[in-house]
């Protein structure tokens, strides 16, 4: 595969925009045309810490992630070479060992709340999508998702809001925004949003002959 047929999409925004959301949307319609590579994937391994010194580490400023190693997979992928990246695991807060094989398709779709705020990552990105919601429901989406498929309770929940995802998302993510060349409201929920990216890709693979 040239790797000019191949376009990297990025979705960007909160923590509980509705990017997973959208993201699932794009693998229905496209299905095998596209790999999907999580940002959170690439936090960085903290092996010598306890699990409690891992609870207190910021997850939500650029120097959480190893996004050098990000960058060089997605090199890799546009050379139409398969990679190996990692796979973290949330109720850990750490990285499993494990690792997940990732193959070039016509679209790499990359998700994540910073990716837009790496100059070099960003760079790599050849449509920009930023899914953009209100804070109180991100709160009450992260809420449910942290309790029910990370293992977090409550407290922690909110705690962590206070503490890293709030001022971070104002910090670095809401600036980030700037960068997106769609901006799609209230959760990636939009059908007229959605039915312009897919426009927009299907009119991708025609031209890379997909």
């Amino acid at each position: 595969m040239d790797n000019r047929d191949i376009l990297v999409v990025g979705v960007a925004g909160g923590s509980g925009s509705g990017k997973t959301t959208l993201t699932k949307n794009l693998l229905e319609r496209f299905g095998g045309d596209i790999c999907v590579v999580h940002h959170d994937d690439y936090y960085r391994a903290h092996d010598d810490m306890t699990y409690e010194q891992r609870t207190h580490i910021n997850y939500d400023e650029p120097a959480a992630y190893e996004t050098d190693l990000l960058c060089r997979d997605l090199s890799l992928l546009r050379q139409g070479q398969s990679v190996r990246c990692p796979v973290y695991d949330f109720t850990l807060h750490n990285r499993s060992g494990e690792t997940r094989e990732l193959c070039p398709r016509p679209i790499l779709l990359v998700e994540g709340i910073l990716i837009f705020a790496d100059d070099a990552l960003c760079g790599q990105l050849d449509l920009r999508i930023f899914v953009d919601t209100d804070a109180d429901l991100r709160l009450a989406r992260r809420m449910v998702r942290d309790t029910e498929e990370r293992g977090r309770s409550v407290r922690s929940v909110k705690e962590q809001w206070e503490a890293t995802v709030k001022p971070m998302h104002e910090k670095y993510v809401e600036p980030s925004k700037r960068k997106a060349h769609i901006i799609v409201p209230e959760g990636g929920e939009r059908p007229v949003a959605l039915e312009l990216i897919a426009t927009y890709l299907q009119q991708h693979l025609l031209h890379a002959g997909a």
